[in-house]
Order: structure tokens, then C-alpha cells, then sequence
């Protein structure tokens, strides 16, 4: 069978399991739309979450961006561990007894303010269709390479499956939906990363494999890789970058994983309080078994990259054009990878043009330049297995997990807004009469406009995945963590505090994303080159979060100081919110 068959058979049938857990977990009710019922397992739940944390940055992205890197990049890998479990133990408990089924519905009712309401659904609208560009990215590369067509048509593709599962399904749908995606991408991240590793060190488990010796040189995995990549005019793999840079761009993911609206709504699904934190313990468990393979998975990427492009090492001569694995040619269809023999000798030169000593190293050699031009870093992971030379039905697999990581999340990320517009904005501001059948109408018909909006950033994202991912959480850092920080343990904090904190967190750090990136990300709109040269003192604009974040809570605690405490009933709202004895049941809504 060959492999595009295969791809077809495996994808087409994980595909078939999402639909029909979406048609037979039909959400009938605003209840089960937005929040499940509230009767999800934790186990259950800790599961979903986990799904729905590891999204196509994760499982497609994240690995590239290490491999290409290296150790400095491992700030994905901290910060949004690091976020997860700041959300566990300051927000997810305290949320969930506060018994609301949206992050902006809290916000209202904490804050007793509609406008601090429609602030907080703005600020969930844009954070969410930021992070859905990357998803809907992500989804695109995986679709592209896997069913042989452009990175647009696969965009195009993936757009129809979310929709047809997501719009129909509700949370009640993506919950299950997304058990089953979970158990998907897992076997598929980890089933090659297993193979490869023994392959390379002949350890079975990915995450020792990376320091362990390979028996091909007698040296350190990672030792070999240095020396690769500095032969080639490539920092060593295992340095790190600016210190501070790396310290801000890991609190920016901190916080701004804390502040994800799509991941709090999910610790609104469950029965109780307890269950909310036992949900947030099991997720941790099953992420946990990702993010301590990514790592190896991006080392050991680039090794077998490097050694393809340089079969006999630097010493030797480059791979012939002619010799290049057929990995090429398919990955090449999509236009995420591409080769030029710019000097025509009918070799393939991969190195760093900039590196110390390359330019006479080149001279000397009849270089041209680097003829590798394009290799896009979302295509890693999902590349992985051909240019390990796996079996095909691991190929396959990985092209359902990708699949699966990309749209679990973007599942959950268009219920927080299609749940945002029809419960927030609808319900409780223009149309508080609405009926049910009529408040999920809306929601559906949201959700659907919130696809074809992402559909069409997504055609031009503003970077990689995981690039475009770590937008979305500086926004989420500047905005909703500290108003939600501010409400559950300021009593003091009060309405125009927190809904102009927001709005200048937003404000400044949407305007410092756009000078750089464009206004909404439109490529051509941007006001200054995306370069070091132009940054506000050497931030690069995914670094902004902690600063934004910093604007909110400087303006939200000056503003209250100087207008009325918040009513008492509210005070004594906070304080019983606090309060972890007798948390039982959530508050009645």
C-alpha cells in the first residue's frame, strides 16, 4: 500500500471517531454547549484539558522551534508548564466555585459592571482568534504535506472538518471529542520519538536518549550535535541566548497560559471544587508525557537533518541533488521546503553564511551560499519519521496526531468565542429575552464566523506556529490574568479599576504588536521592520506580555485607589470565594 493511501486511511478514520463522538455527544442544551453540564470526570477532563493545551504548537510546532535553536527555545517548554500550574493552584478553584460558565460572565458579575463585561469579551476575542491563526496554521502544514496539496488548500481542509465537529458538538461535543484526540496525538508524538532514539543511542526513552552516547561516535548525543552545527557555522545547540530575553519571554507564557480563556472554561465542565483541582493534577500528568519528549524530538531532528544534508560530515561532500530522500520532493509540493543549487555542482550546501569563518570556508570550496532556502520549522515534527526512515503506518500516525493537537485546540478556542458572543454579549447585554434554541444559534453561527476569520489570517500568518501561539499569550498576560488575579484576591479592586487596566493593557500591547506585525497581523501594515534594530528597548514583540501586564495592574490599582471600594456584598463574595473549607459545591448560579 502506498503511503498516500495509508495517510488517507489512518487520518479519514480518526477523523470519523471525532464526528461521530460529536454527533453522539451532541450538545442539546446552552448548558451542555458552554460547559458540558458541569458533569465531566476529572480524569476525564484532566485529559481534555490536555488536548486542548497541546495544541499545534505543542505537537507541531514547538519541537521545530527547539530543533532550530535549541537549549534558548526551551523557554516554550518552561513557561507553558510553568503557566499551567500557576492556573492550577491561583485560578482554576477559585473560578470554578465561583460557578459561571465563561471567563467574561466572571468578570461581569465580579466586577458588577456590563462594560468590564464587554472589555473582557473583547480582550477573549482577540487573544482567541490570534491563537486560532496558529492552529488553523498548524492544521494547514499537517493537511498540505499528508493529502499532497498547497499549505492554503490543507488550510481550506481543515477549516471544513473544525467546523463540521465543533459547531455541532459544543463543549459537551469537544470534550469527548477531545479524549479521543488526546489518546491520538500521544501515540503518534511518542511512538516515533521511541523508534528514533533507539535508532541514534539505543535507548527507548526519548527523554534519556538525549543524553546518552551514541554508539556510531562514541560521544554524547548532544556533544555530537554541537559539533555538527559548529562546523557549519551554527551556534552550539546547548547555548543559551540573551539571559533577560529568556527570563521575560518564559514569565510572558507563564502568565499568559494563567489568563487562556478557552483552557479556564474547562474547569467549569466538572461537578465540584475538588474536581476542578484533581482535573488540573491529571492534566498536568498526561502533558507531562509530551513536553518530556519534545526536547529529544528536536535534538534528535536536527542531528538526522544535519547528517542527511552532510552524509559523511563536513570533511566530505555535500548530498547530491540527485541523492536527496524522496521526503524532499513530497514535502517540496507544499512549498514549506525548498533547495537550489545555486552553484551548480548538483550538491545541496546547508550551512550558516554568517557563521565565523564560513565566507572563506565557502571561497575556498566553490560555495555559493546556503542552497537549503527554505525549510519551514512547522514541517519538523511531522517530518520526522521519513527523515528517520520509519515504516509507513508511523507516518501516518503522526499525520493524525498533528492533526489531532491542531484541532482540539482550535475546537476549544471557537466555543471561548463563539460562548464569549452568544452568552455574553447577546444574553446578558442586547438581548437578555433571547431563548435557549435561539442563544445556540447564535453561538453556532459565531463560531462559524470566527473560522472563516481565522481561515483567512491563516493564510498569511504573522510567523511559525508556536510564533504566532506566543502572541496570543502576551495578550492574554496583559489583559485577563490580572483582572482575574486582581478579582479573586483584591477586595479592593473595583469596577473602573479593572475594566480600564484592561483596556490599557490591551490597548498598548495590541499596539506594539501591531508596529511590528502588522495591523491584525495583515501582512504590509506593520510601521516598522520586525528587527532588534527597530525593537522598544531590544523586546522583541513576543516578549510584551510582562510589560502589558505590568500597565494593567499599575492602571487598575490607580484608578481604584482613588474611586469607591466595591460594594460589601461583592467584598464578601471575594472573601468566600477564598475561602477553600466547606468548597464543596460550587455557588449557584
Amino acid at each position: 500500500m502506498d503511503q498516500f493511501t495509508l495517510n488517507l486511511l489512518v487520518v479519514g478514520a480518526s477523523f470519523a471517531l471525532y464526528i461521530g463522538i460529536a454527533i453522539w455527544a451532541r450538545a442539546g442544551s446552552t448548558s451542555e454547549f458552554y460547559a458540558a453540564g458541569q458533569g465531566v470526570n476529572p480524569v476525564i477532563n484532566g485529559m481534555a484539558t490536555a488536548a486542548d493545551w497541546m495544541s499545534a504548537a505543542s505537537f507541531i510546532s514547538m519541537a521545530g522551534l527547539i530543533a532550530f535553536v535549541g537549549y534558548s527555545n526551551s523557554t516554550f517548554l518552561m513557561g507553558w508548564t510553568g503557566g499551567y500550574v500557576l492556573m492550577a493552584m491561583l485560578l482554576a478553584p477559585y473560578l470554578r466555585k465561583f460557578g459561571k460558565y465563561t471567563v467574561p460572565e466572571f468578570v461581569g458579575d465580579r466586577y458588577y459592571s456590563t462594560s468590564a463585561r464587554v472589555v473582557a469579551v473583547i480582550c477573549l476575542l482577540v487573544i482567541s482568534v490570534t491563537y486560532v491563526i496558529g492552529q488553523m496554521t498548524g492544521a494547514g502544514v499537517a493537511f498540505s504535506r499528508f493529502l499532497e496539496v498547497t499549505s492554503t488548500q490543507g488550510l481550506l481542509i481543515a477549516s471544513t472538518v473544525v467546523f463540521i465537529y465543533a459547531v455541532l458538538g459544543g463543549m459537551k461535543g469537544i470534550t469527548y471529542t477531545q479524549v479521543a484526540q488526546y489518546i491520538v496525538l500521544i501515540v503518534a508524538y511518542t511512538i516515533p520519538a521511541v523508534f528514533i532514539s533507539l535508532q541514534l543511542t539505543g535507548n527507548p526513552i526519548p527523554g534519556l536518549g538525549l543524553f546518552s552516547t551514541m554508539p556510531s561516535t562514541g560521544e554524547p548525543l548532544l556533544v555530537t550535535l554541537n559539533g555538527l552545527l559548529t562546523d557549519l557555522g551554527f551556534s552550539e545547540y546547548t547555548t543559551g541566548n540573551n539571559p533577560w530575553l529568556m527570563a521575560l519571554f518564559t514569565l510572558s507564557l507563564m502568565i499568559g497560559t494563567a489568563g487562556l480563556p478557552h483552557v479556564i472554561i474547562r474547569f467549569f465542565t466538572v461537578p465540584k471544587v475538588a474536581d476542578a483541582r484533581w482535573s488540573a493534577g491529571w492534566a498536568l500528568v498526561f502533558i507531562a508525557l509530551l513536553y518530556l519528549t519534545a526536547p529529544a524530538v528536536g535534538a534528535m531532528a536536527r542531528l538526522n537533518i544535519t547528517t542527511t544534508m552532510w552524509p559523511n560530515g563536513v570533511e566530505g561532500e555535500a548530498v547530491a541533488v540527485d541523492e536527496l530522500p524522496d521526503w524532499f520532493q513530497t514535502w517540496s509540493v507544499t512549498g514549506l521546503l525548498k533547495v537550489e543549487d545555486k552553484n551548480g555542482d548538483g550538491r545541496i550546501q546547508y550551512y550558516n553564511e554568517a557563521g565565523p569563518g564560513m565566507a572563506e570556508l565557502a571561497a575556498e570550496r566553490g560555495w555559493a551560499g546556503n542552497e537549503l532556502v527554505t525549510f519551514n520549522r512547522d514541517i519538523l515534527v511531522l517530518a520526522n519519521p521519513e527523515i528517520a526512515q520509519l515504516p509507513g503506518w508511523v507516518i501516518a500516525l503522526i499525520a493524525a496526531g498533528g492533526l489531532a493537537a491542531a484541532l482540539s485546540t482550535a475546537a476549544g478556542l471557537l466555543l471561548a468565542i463563539s460562548s464569549a458572543i452568544s452568552h455574553d454579549l447577546v444574553k446578558s447585554v442586547f438581548n437578555p429575552n433571547i431563548t435557549e434554541k435561539g442563544e445556540l444559534l447564535v453561538a453556532r453561527i459565531s463560531m462559524a464566523f470566527a473560522i472563516a476569520l481565522a481561515t483567512w489570517l491563516g493564510i498569511n500568518p504573522p510567523g511559525f506556529a508556536a510564533q504566532v501561539v506566543a502572541l496570543a499569550f502576551g495578550l492574554a498576560a496583559a489583559t485577563l490574568f490580572p483582572t482575574l488575579m486582581m478579582g479573586i484576591f483584591s477586595k479592593r479592586m473595583n469596577a473602573p479599576g479593572a475594566t480600564l487596566g484592561m483596556v490599557a493593557g490591551l490597548v498598548v500591547t495590541c499596539a506594539y504588536l501591531f508596529t511590528y506585525l502588522g495591523v491584525f497581523f495583515i501582512p504590509g501594515t506593520n510601521m516598522l521592520a520586525n528587527n532588534a534594530d527597530n525593537w522598544l528597548f531590544g523586546i522583541p514583540p513576543t516578549h510584551f506580555g510582562p510589560i502589558g501586564a505590568l500597565i494593567n495592574f499599575g492602571v487598575a490599582y490607580a484608578v481604584s485607589s482613588v474611586t469607591a471600594p466595591p460594594p460589601k456584598e461583592i467584598q464578601d463574595l471575594v472573601e468566600s470565594v477564598r475561602i477553600p473549607r466547606g468548597a464543596g459545591a460550587a455557588l449557584a448560579k
